[in-house]
């Protein structure tokens, strides 16, 4: 396939930090890329740099001649005095004229452009609105390759299953970095990660990258123990929970679960809900026969809700639907219309907000941080506020920058970091992944595990809930809160239904592909030859571990040392070229 787009040594600093240093890359016909990093690790410079919007120090960016590309970056600006249609369908004078091609018409339903409205002015509208417009101007037109920035930011579940969907059916090549795992593991063939000036290189998508990672650091020195740890939970998740796609021979999946078969269950539920009733009693937040409205809309409906100790449940529905208003509802800070709120005696309740609130200006993040407390209990773990602070996100060298100095995400991430500093029993979270990158996620994740008390999530993020989350409501607009069994699966069946579209099908519901012409000898063959691979890598696996503990056995020898390291490395080549051929072969009898 040709190449689109290449980075040859390409460098490029901010100040006196190096966010990418010597970087070489391409991006060829089709291939859909997720990036990947810590917030600030260099990200968004080399969308910017792969894109031309911003220039590389020292190095080269080359493109194909003709590059048909769309960029759409987080800092939306559009034209003044402009109209959504004058945004998203430029080229088209009269409504039949797009209406007439089912893929603009998917665009604009798919991303809410025809609840907007296609004459009203842009000058009025939300961020989120704003972000909408410019990713379906982008999508409308015919591209080789799009480059996308957080694309699902401000995109509800629905939405953000259906931009996969469009991605992976228009076979355009994609550059895209999300810290949304589900869409990362759905649409992305490879990963590139941005740490420390360089960009590593994985196949497959956010399964396939946490595999990776956990066996590159499970095979590091001692100063990774700390990362391994975290990718061994997040594996023991990945195993435990409905198992994400892979495209890694199973020797590497083997090597995976060996590492994690001691892991013990990402949380102990009855052991945490126990210790939640014995902390909250029985009542926690209750809601009777309580109705609410927003302007003209009924959001609730006499609805009888009751949240209890160690409930962990997600709350998911359409932009607009009510859901933050709900959780205004249980905090309190909203009253219904109809019926009361009722909340325990022994609740301690704790409020993530969209918004951001106030922070002490005056101070700087570690003494922001232990203004509320000094140390923090989860479950049997026990955290200064330095330690909590530098899980979600903010290292040793930057607990000492004044709250003045931090940006949004920083802002949020500290309003998060003093609310759990709080010891709260009731944790009501309102879109809690915005601003975390990937690895931040991971730790959140981490420290929910080991609390113990009542949760309600409102996120898009659909990992997080399936991940986090025992029980999933919905708002579907009928004034009641809706319990799904399903979880978000049942969700999108349901939104489907009501909207009367096709259902998309379960991984177990998709028709394997059939390779045309392969004739039954043909298929003998490479099954054959399948088998042969496999005991000749079940040899090398065998050798392989041999030589492991004969290294550690020579480590006072070092011509023995040097011996072995040779035999190894020419051992793991071969090991290499036979999975490579494995897999081919694996996905020529699919």
């Amino acid at each position: 396939m040709a190449n689109l787009v290449n980075l040859e040594s390409v460098s490029k600093s901010y100040g006196v930090r190096p966010l990418l240093d010597g970087v070489s890359l391409g991006v060829a016909e089709g291939d859909r890329i997720g990036v990947v990093g810590l917030n600030g690790g260099g990200k968004t410079t080399l969308l910017e740099v792969l894109a031309g919007i911003s220039p590389p120090d020292s190095g080269r960016v080359s493109r194909a001649r003709d590059l048909r590309m769309a960029v759409v970056t987080q800092r939306t600006e559009l034209p003044e005095g402009s109209t959504v249609r004058e945004i998203v369908l430029p080229g088209y004078a009269a409504e039949h004229e797009w209406a007439a091609d089912p893929r603009i018409r998917s665009i604009v339903d798919g991303l809410g452009i025809s609840a907007i409205g296609l004459e009203t002015p842009t000058s009025g509208l939300s961020g989120g609105e704003r972000r909408r417009l410019a990713l379906a101007a982008a999508l409308v037109a015919e591209l080789d390759l799009v480059v996308l920035d957080e694309p699902t930011n401000h995109l509800d579940i629905e939405g953000v299953r259906w931009l996969a969907d469009h991605l992976l059916a228009r076979r355009i090549a994609l550059v895209v970095v999300t810290h949304d795992r589900w869409f990362l593991d759905t649409v992305c063939g490879r990963t590139w990660e941005v740490a420390d000036g360089r960009v590593e290189q994985y196949e497959g998508g956010y399964a396939d990258w946490v595999y990776a990672r956990a066996e590159r650091a499970r095979l590091a020195a001692a100063a990774e123990e700390k990362r391994r740890n975290l990718a061994r939970k997040e594996l023991a998740w990945l195993q435990r929970g409905a198992k994400a796609r892979t495209s890694k021979p199973r020797y590497r999946v083997e090597a995976a679960e060996a590492l994690i078969s001691d892991v013990p269950e990402p949380r102990n539920t009855p052991e945490l809900l126990a210790f939640a009733k014995r902390r909250l009693g029985k009542t926690v937040l209750e809601l009777e026969d309580a109705s609410l409205q927003a302007g003209d809309r009924t959001l609730l409906d006499h609805v009888t809700w009751r949240v209890g100790p160690g409930d962990r449940i997600g709350v998911v529905g359409v932009n607009g639907s009510g859901k933050t208003t709900l959780l205004r509802l249980l905090a309190g800070e909203a009253e219904p219309i109809t019926g009361r709120r009722v909340e325990g005696k022994t609740v301690r309740l704790a409020h993530l907000k969209q918004e951001l609130e106030d922070l002490p200006g005056n101070l700087r993040v570690l003494q922001a941080v232990e203004a509320v407390a000094g140390r923090v209990t989860f479950g049997k773990q026990e955290l200064t506020a330095s330690q909590l602070a530098e899980k979600l996100g903010f290292p040793a060298s930057r607990q000492w920058t004044p709250v003045d100095d931090l940006s949004g995400g920083e802002r949020r991430r500290l309003q998060l970091v003093r609310l759990l500093m709080s010891e709260p029993n009731v944790l009501l979270l309102d879109e809690p992944t915005n601003d975390l990158d990937i690895d931040t996620l991971q730790q959140l994740e981490d420290l929910l595990d080991s609390w113990a008390g009542t949760l309600v999530v409102v996120s898009h993020d659909r990992y997080l809930v399936e991940r986090v989350c025992d029980h999933v409501v919905a708002l579907f607009g009928d004034g009641k809160v809706t319990h799904l069994p399903g979880g978000i699966e049942e969700y999108l069946r349901r939104r489907a239904s009501l909207l009367e579209l096709p259902a998309r099908p379960t991984p177990e519901q998709r028709p394997k592909e059939q390779q045309p012409g392969m004739s039954a000898a043909e298929h003998r063959a490479i099954t054959k030859e399948l088998s042969r691979l496999e005991r000749k890598l079940d040899t090398l696996h065998e050798r392989e571990a041999k030589l492991h503990g004969e290294l550690a056995e020579a480590a006072t020898d070092p011509d023995r040392l040097m011996e072995l390291n040779t035999e190894l490395k020419a051992l793991l080549t071969e090991k290499e070229e036979l999975e490579q051929r494995w897999l081919e072969a694996s996905e020529a009898v699919e």
